[in-house]
């Protein structure tokens, strides 16, 4: 009996099983709690991104469609080249700010971009242009870089995006 003791010890700490069972039940009640928090967090920042793009919009007299993952586009010039995918490399020129103005890179020359190694905003954003085609997106923080800040980009933000598609790689 001794060396079933103290083996119970070894592999169970507790040897009390009812002690050990309402651990795991007070940490599946934590775990639970914790993800509804995050969904109803992520939900909250989805509608406040959505919010902040409509009133930016709205404010600045821009006519843009929404697409179902809450991206905005507003197409300046559709292009008259080949349809970019997802899949695409394109080569292309653009500007890209937050809501209050502040421009967090630019590229006016011209860069190769390989659109799967891009945000999920771009991969979905970037295909609704044509070769030729200007416009800007609108990219909620979901689909930017979410709540992650990454050099002048706070977390949580909001991206603005002027884009020209030059050419399909």
């Amino acid at each position: 009996m001794k060396t079933k003791n103290t083996i119970n010890s070894y592999y169970f700490p507790f040897s009390n099983t009812s002690f050990s069972f309402i651990h795991f039940f007070v940490f599946c009640l934590l775990s639970t709690s914790l993800l509804s928090c995050t969904k109803t967090s992520t939900a909250e920042q989805d509608k406040k991104d959505d919010d902040a793009i409509t009133s930016y919009l709205s404010q600045h007299s821009i006519i843009a469609s929404k697409t179902s993952s809450g991206l905005y586009y507003s197409i300046e010039d559709p292009g008259t080249g080949m349809q970019v995918s997802a899949n695409n490399t394109v080569y292309m020129k653009y500007k890209a700010y937050l809501l209050d103005g502040t421009v967090f890179d630019e590229n006016k020359i011209g860069t190769t971009l390989s659109l799967p190694n891009t945000i999920k905003g771009w991969q979905e954003g970037i295909p609704k242009f044509k070769v030729g085609g200007k416009g800007k997106l609108f990219i909620p923080s979901k689909l930017g870089y979410g709540t992650e800040a990454t050099g002048k980009i706070p977390a949580n933000s909001v991206l603005i995006f002027e884009v020209e598609v030059i050419e399909i790689k």
